[in-house]
């Protein structure tokens, strides 16, 4: 089924860029990280900041994979100026899995989130809008420990996918009070399956983000991909998920990955955001941007982006080298 955000990418009379890079919004609104993801104003006003600045066509929430744990009950480190991060783990065997209580969405920062959302649907003169959210392997990671998981793949399977139910049916829940924004999907972050085989990528992720699809996505609205950490040996198993649109990070060979896919499969990514968009220059963000068009210059079904989340910082004018770079080629 082809939801109206893949037309909108499809139907496009040419190529425009979508980078994931909320907290580069606060370079003009002023704002720190820390207001971005608890204030949903502030967080909106740096969305639509980039809006104005750079004519983007599609506004996306920000990109913050501590949110969905901390609403479990996991604890976070919140400074002004970086980006969230989970500092424990919240279980550690089995018992304490089979007593995790699922929250529910709209409860604790989920509602930022959410609200920010609302507010680019409202205000963003119908621009798409895509919400951010972590994915179920990502979440389990954060609740019960990265490695941890990594190690339950091979050794406590049953445990692992007795987690992946919870989040999954947390992660449903939390989609679908996107949806109930207006927004037009999600892009959904799962950084911790690039770290597995390709067999258990399908496993552990695909699977399960496959179910939260099933459960959330019609013609009105779809489930964008992201994975930061997978290569081109991972695509058949990532799209199993059955994503109308995957987006990558630097590590995939997307000619390779647009050779691969047919024409209604929508890729996305993939320039290195620490690498190029925050420590290279603007000269250098521009020659990325130039190889990155000439390898996929012959597929509508692509989406110039970054490759992950733009960290805060990010000189506006390597910004402005891409957005010039992708609309001039």
């Amino acid at each position: 089924m082809r939801s109206q955000f893949g037309k909108f990418i499809l139907g496009s009379p040419k190529p425009f860029a979508m980078p994931i890079g909320v907290y580069a919004g606060l370079e003009i609104t002023g704002s720190s990280v820390k207001d971005a993801v608890t204030d949903p104003r502030k967080q909106a006003d740096a969305v639509l900041a980039l809006h104005e600045r750079f004519n983007t066509q599609v506004m996306l929430t920000a990109m913050d994979l501590s949110v969905e744990a901390e609403l479990f009950g996991a604890l976070i480190r919140m400074e002004d100026d970086d980006i969230p991060n989970v500092i424990d783990r919240l279980v550690t065997n089995e018992q304490e899995v089979d007593q995790l209580r699922l929250p529910k969405a709209g409860q604790g920062r989920t509602a930022v989130h959410l609200e920010a959302s609302r507010l680019l649907t409202v205000e963003g003169a119908g621009c798409p809008v895509l919400g951010g959210i972590i994915g179920p392997f990502s979440l389990a990671g954060r609740l019960y420990g990265v490695k941890e998981v990594l190690l339950l793949t091979m050794t406590g399977a049953d445990l692992l996918e007795k987690l992946l139910l919870k989040t999954t049916e947390f992660l449903i829940d939390y989609v679908s009070a996107f949806r109930d924004q207006g927004v037009a999907g999600v892009i959904m972050a799962e950084p911790t399956a690039g770290l597995l085989s390709p067999r258990g990528l399908g496993r552990f992720s695909s699977a399960y983000v496959n179910q939260i699809i099933k459960k959330t996505c019609n013609e009105n609205f779809t489930l964008v991909l992201h994975n930061c950490g997978a290569k081109l040996v991972h695509l058949p198993n990532a799209l199993e998920s059955g994503a109308e649109v995957l987006h990558f990070g630097a590590p995939m060979d997307i000619a390779g990955a647009l050779e691969q896919v047919t024409p209604d499969v929508i890729l996305s990514g993939n320039i290195d955001p620490a690498g190029v968009f925050y420590g290279g220059s603007r000269q250098e963000v521009d020659r990325a941007t130039q190889a990155l068009m000439k390898l996929t210059t012959n597929h509508k079904n692509f989406i110039p982006s970054s490759g992950c989340d733009l960290p805060p910082h990010v000189p506006l004018e390597n910004l402005e080298a891409f957005f010039e770079g992708v609309d001039s080629f």
